[in-house]
């Protein structure tokens, strides 16, 4: 039976958050950043911002391995690659 990964979000003292996905032996590295009004826009007002990010992580694991997700990013660009994003998002909370 395969492993699932493992996702720590750390918030950075610039405001972005470093995320480090093990999955076994591999493990990635990601710096990712939460855009202002982002949470209201998705309709999660209140949702801390590790725990949409940490979300965010789970969605995107499901559709692709650790080593295809981009190095740094800002979470709104998810739904240009994956639009169901702003859709499922919330089943991942």
């Amino acid at each position: 039976m395969p492993t699932l990964p493992t996702v720590l979000v750390a918030r950075q003292s610039n405001g972005n958050f470093a995320v480090r996905v093990r999955n076994g032996k591999a493990e990635t590295s990601h710096v990712v950043s939460v855009p202002s009004g982002l949470e209201a826009d998705l309709g999660l007002e209140g949702t801390a911002g590790e725990a949409l990010v940490r979300a965010s992580f789970a969605f995107l694991l499901d559709r692709e391995p650790a080593s295809s997700i981009l190095p740094k990013f800002s979470l709104d660009v998810i739904s240009r690659y994956f639009p169901e994003y702003r859709r499922e998002i919330h089943n991942y909370l």
